[in-house]
């Protein structure tokens, strides 16, 4: 069965009226004859059979990517784009708004963790500065709590034994400077925890009854109130801390 060029479409002659609007392809070999197309979308093969000749004729369409489709492909009009485009913005705006509340949640969690944890560690080593108060020979020449005020307190203690309150680390100051928490001990007051609204001491003698003089001192009891130093949004959340401590060396 040998290709004859189709009467549709013969060699070298111009494109049936109803295909003037196409361009015309290149000219293509197909054994040892030229055969032209004038449409991308036309496919004519002339095929020679025994008695008669037959012309088969097939159409086709492209889809985006070049392949062969069953059916012509659908249009894409301009309202399915514009309610596709709307139904993302949507849904986007959705799940964006739960991810930073969900990022803004975990933020302030952890700020207000952070901030109970580090006031338990200030006052346990708080309580155990002031139990020691007073370390030194017997009998003592020196008060274990040399300031005794409502938010600042002096503790001391003879760690050389020498009898004199002059080392390095014998005299510690606690106050609450802003709301920073300050440990003072010879270098200078070092910052212990942030975030802290309130800081206050009570002194009780060997009765429990509250005492002024110094030397008179037997408990100390702490509060401690602390805030999440990230938390802007809800200033009401505070943690609060209280101790009651005695003295072991008076």
């Amino acid at each position: 069965m040998g290709l004859k060029v189709c009467p549709l479409a013969q060699v070298g002659s111009p494109p049936p009226p109803e295909l003037q609007f196409a361009p015309q392809m290149p000219e293509n070999p197909v054994n040892g004859l030229t055969v032209t197309m004038h449409a991308p979308k036309l496919q004519a093969l002339c095929v020679a059979g025994s008695e008669s000749d037959r012309v088969q004729t097939q159409w086709r369409t492209l889809d985006i990517d070049g392949a062969r489709v069953a059916g012509d492909a659908s249009h894409v009009h301009l309202a399915d784009l514009l309610v596709a485009m709307a139904l993302f913005g949507v849904v986007s705006a959705a799940v964006f708004t739960m991810l930073e509340q969900g990022l803004r949640v975990y933020t302030l969690g952890a700020s207000r963790a952070e901030s109970q944890q580090s006031g338990r560690i200030a006052l346990e080593r708080l309580a155990g500065e002031i139990r020691t108060a007073g370390l030194g020979p017997r009998p003592s020449t020196f008060a274990a709590i040399s300031v005794a005020e409502p938010t600042h307190i002096v503790l001391q203690r003879d760690l050389d034994g020498d009898g004199v309150i002059a080392g390095n680390g014998e005299t510690i100051t606690w106050r609450l400077t802003e709301k920073t928490l300050r440990r003072d001990a010879g270098a200078g007051a070092q910052p212990i925890i942030d975030g802290v609204r309130s800081l206050a001491f009570a002194y009780l003698d060997a009765s429990g009854e509250p005492v002024r003089a110094p030397d008179e001192i037997r408990t100390v009891v702490v509060t401690l109130v602390t805030e999440a130093v990230w938390d802007l949004a809800d200033r009401s959340v505070v943690t609060t801390f209280a101790t009651r401590v005695r003295l072991r060396n008076r």
